[in-house]
């Protein structure tokens, strides 16, 4: 990823907010209150929830508001929308809204690969893309990059880690930096042994000790997995190998990363866990302004603590340096699978350790392909999400979920 800082924002930044009606995206709008004489809301999309998005465009008063659940768009009653405003619904909604030319910058909120597509049509029309969606790099990230560079598309990260990593960076160029060590908090499980999490329920493994997310980016928090495909993520934005990203645990999540330069120089960014900051960091980018993020309280701080993570404990963040080694066509089977693993967790379908272990099985028997086109990728995706039902139908016979 560029550093580069000559970018000069424009008087007022039109946006796009992808996923407007979950925590990212209403975490985005809320700078947008903020920064009002900055930022302008042109689009918003969900997928179902059109209750939320109407009040959302009646605030907001977009262009345009999509949801790509059809049957969704035919109950939202269109007589409430703002004069102006116009709904799209269905596979092609996204794409017509981030590739108009009146749009400046795309925020892709949407949790899963779902998000891919709105990235993908955003970055052929050459616009800035401000990631939180960390799976669409994670399931075709080579393709994706190669895709921005094309079009002159830009990606900036919105995970606190990869901003803070990208904000640490800054002036120096990329061959001086001698590794990233990604921070996490270490989710609700951080102390407990393998035993202890046999039998955790799906309200403890909800239970965040610092952050307040959805229950898929949640889950994948207590699991580590969030942490792996943090790792697969941080490749492609910085364009690093995987033995030159680490990952540390930090319970405090006040330190969101730190860049370590060749002559042993460390830089990190700190700030309270807030996602608003990084928000508004990709949303101004490069200039700094002041908005509605927390600030730390000096007074109040103590000690931060640090430890390595437990890798026998949590496997799930090995299987993200595995990915990161072999490329190819494992990133879009480890996020497939694991997405349909954390949704049978949640059903109650599954036990929190199986998680990674069905996510182990897809890897393990997958047709590996190093250089993927997206169709294939598309098939990969489909194939790991029913191969995960067929581990957990074949291992529920014999180990029924308690």
């Amino acid at each position: 990823m560029s550093t580069d800082v000559s970018h000069v924002l424009s008087a007022r930044r039109r946006l796009v907010v992808l996923g407007s009606t979950g925590s990212i995206g209403t975490n985005c709008l809320d700078v947008v209150d903020h920064l009002g004489d900055r930022l302008e809301v042109h689009g918003l999309s969900a997928h179902s929830n059109g209750d939320a998005l109407l009040r959302q465009a009646q605030r907001y008063r977009p262009r345009w508001v999509a949801l790509t659940d059809v049957e969704a768009a035919k109950q939202l009653d269109t007589s409430q929308l703002p004069p102006g405003c116009r709904l799209l619904y269905g596979p092609d909604a996204v794409a017509e809204m981030v590739q108009d030319p009146d749009v400046d910058i795309v925020v892709t909120a949407i949790v899963g690969a779902a998000g891919l597509l709105g990235t993908w049509a955003a970055l052929e029309a050459g616009k800035t893309v401000a990631v939180a969606n960390k799976e669409t790099l994670v399931l075709a990230g080579a393709l994706v990059t190669d895709l921005a560079a094309r079009h002159g598309g830009r990606l900036l990260p919105v995970d606190s880690e990869h901003s803070a990593i990208f904000q640490a960076m800054q002036g120096s160029p990329p061959d001086s930096v001698e590794r990233i060590v990604l921070t996490g908090s270490g989710g609700p499980f951080r102390s407990r042994t393998r035993a202890e999490l046999a039998q955790v329920s799906v309200e403890e493994a909800l239970n965040h000790p610092t952050w307040r997310m959805g229950p898929k980016i949640t889950v994948d928090s207590a699991t580590l997995m969030n942490k792996a495909l943090e790792v697969i993520e941080a490749r492609w934005l910085f364009g690093l190998p995987p033995e030159r990203i680490e990952v540390i645990i930090h319970p405090e999540s006040v330190i969101h990363s730190f860049v370590e330069f060749r002559d042993g120089s460390v830089l990190a960014q700190l700030s309270p866990p807030d996602m608003r900051l990084p928000i508004q960091y990709a949303l101004t980018y490069p200039e700094r302004v002041a908005g509605p993020a927390r600030r730390l309280n000096w007074r109040e701080l103590s000690a931060w603590h640090f430890e390595q993570p437990d890798h026998e404990t949590f496997p799930a963040l090995q299987l993200g340096y595995e990915v990161d080694r072999r490329g190819g066509t494992c990133g879009a089977v480890l996020n497939a699978a694991n997405e349909a693993a954390v949704e049978r967790f949640l059903r109650g379908d599954l036990a929190f350790l199986d998680i990674s272990r069905a996510c182990r099985a897809a890897l393990d028997h997958h047709h590996y392909s190093p250089t993927p086109t997206l169709a294939e990728l598309s098939a990969c995706d489909r194939w790991a999400r029913q191969e995960v039902s067929r581990w957990i139908s074949l291992r529920t016979r014999t180990t029924p979920i308690s």
